[in-house]
């Protein structure tokens, strides 16, 4: 496995607005740990905090934003998928690949 192998990517997540510090470290704390996993590391994390929606997601006019940049194998794209896509607690995420 060559660092070639290694893909940028971007992955924004809003979570419900009225979750804790805790809820949120959490999240990212496992997001970590995922790309920890596949031979990759996490360049950026910026807590944006609280902010408007653009329009409601279900009952949600707000939520509590996060952008993490990092380098992984394109392999675990799919577990974070899926730990975002289960997670009751989010309420939208993008997962992206910038370095094409």
């Amino acid at each position: 496995m060559a660092n070639s192998d290694l893909r940028e990517y971007e992955l924004v997540f809003i979570v419900q607005p009225e979750m804790d510090e805790q809820g949120v470290a959490a999240i990212n704390d496992r997001v970590g740990q995922i790309v920890n996993a596949q031979s990759g590391s996490i360049t950026t994390t910026e807590m944006w905090g609280r902010r408007a929606l653009a329009y409601p997601i279900g009952k949600f006019f707000e939520g509590q934003y996060v952008l993490h940049r990092f380098q992984m194998l394109p392999e675990a794209a799919g577990e974070i998928d899926r730990l975002l896509r289960f997670n009751e607690n989010v309420i939208r995420y993008l997962l992206i690949r910038t370095d094409e």
